[in-house]
């Protein structure tokens, strides 16, 4: 139904070189809504994206070849429960420029002409929350750039024996009882806060080691040049800003070309430090709060689901009409 050039492209923040990634929307044969061995949501993988390479721009062509074509194809009853709660990447798709798209069936453009429906004031959660996700992944790397982990933690360390003396089965009862607020003897409490610390360091560790090992290599040359990854902080700034828009206005500005891109690019370069990156995340998670109390929202508290449920079926019905 449709097919769209999605990220860095469809934002207007990319550059010669960047990826070109794509997302798109699908009805499956009736096989895979009536039956039950076939079964489909979503296609992101690279080699199930690819057959899509003839739509694009040659140029398109030509970079994803060098690198590679990635993406998400979903199902339209999974996109439009998505698209309900106001995911980014999702409404993305709906309210990208005419221009990035590649695809657009008839019922494609059907579902464009209705994507007001989808927006509420659940955009305020899920921009803000996704912001907030890619702050807290800058937090966590750049706590392990400045002050790495030097030594997998031992038990010993805690105070604790090499093996446990509480079977795994009795901490989690020790541990609920305690956090109901029962009196537990001081020594048992004393060894689950420790076997707590011990896990909590260990778990610390194995994320900083997984990281290490799966470094995107552009990634840690962005956190190496600027203590921390600038892409991710032109996201998280992009999807503040948007998410107050869309509250402000009821429009979804994917194209940022107008509006801020040459801003967001500079921060992609480094031009931001980290303490003002913080700093402007949290003015604008106070600007966010601040428009959803005083009044300025313009879209609704929340979707007609059934209004968005019966354009779903009015959908699959006609696509599936197409199909036999």
């Amino acid at each position: 139904m449709l097919l769209a050039v999605s990220g860095s492209r469809a934002y207007g923040t990319h550059r010669a070189l960047s990826d070109v990634d794509v997302r798109g929307v699908a009805v499956p044969p009736a096989r895979y809504l009536h039956g039950f061995a076939s079964h489909f949501e979503q296609a992101d993988a690279t080699e199930e994206v690819a057959v899509f390479a003839s739509d694009l721009t040659e140029q398109e062509q030509a970079i994803s070849a060098q690198t590679k074509l990635d993406g998400s194809i979903y199902d339209l009853r999974k996109f439009a429960r998505l698209a309900s709660e106001c995911n980014p990447n999702i409404l993305d798709i709906l309210f990208c420029r005419d221009s990035e798209l590649r695809l657009a069936t008839p019922l494609g453009e059907r579902l464009r002409a209705s994507r007001d429906a989808f927006i509420s004031v659940k955009a305020r959660h899920t921009y803000a929350g996704y912001a907030m996700s890619q702050l807290k992944r800058i937090r966590s790397h750049r706590a392990w750039l400045l002050e790495p982990p030097t030594s997998e933690p031992m038990r010993s360390t805690f105070g604790l024996p090499e093996v446990s003396l509480l079977p795994k089965d009795q901490l989690a009862a020790a541990v609920a009882a305690h956090e109901q607020g029962l009196t537990l003897d001081d020594n048992l409490v004393l060894a689950m806060q420790r076997e707590r610390s011990f896990k909590a360091a260990h778990r610390y560790w194995k994320q900083y080691q997984g990281w290490k090992k799966n470094r995107n290599p552009a990634r840690a040359k962005l956190e190496e040049e600027h203590g921390f990854d600038t892409k991710h902080g032109a996201h998280l700034v992009r999807l503040l800003r948007m998410g107050r828009e869309i509250l402000q206005t009821g429009k979804v500005n994917v194209w940022r070309g107008d509006i801020d891109a040459d801003e967001l690019k500079a921060i992609r370069a480094g031009a931001w430090t980290y303490d003002q990156l913080v700093e402007n995340a949290e003015a604008e998670l106070v600007a966010l709060e601040q428009v959803e109390t005083s009044g300025e929202v313009v879209v609704p508290a929340e979707v007609d689901r059934n209004a968005l449920d019966a354009l779903v079926v009015e959908l699959v019905q006609a696509a599936l009409e197409t199909q036999s």
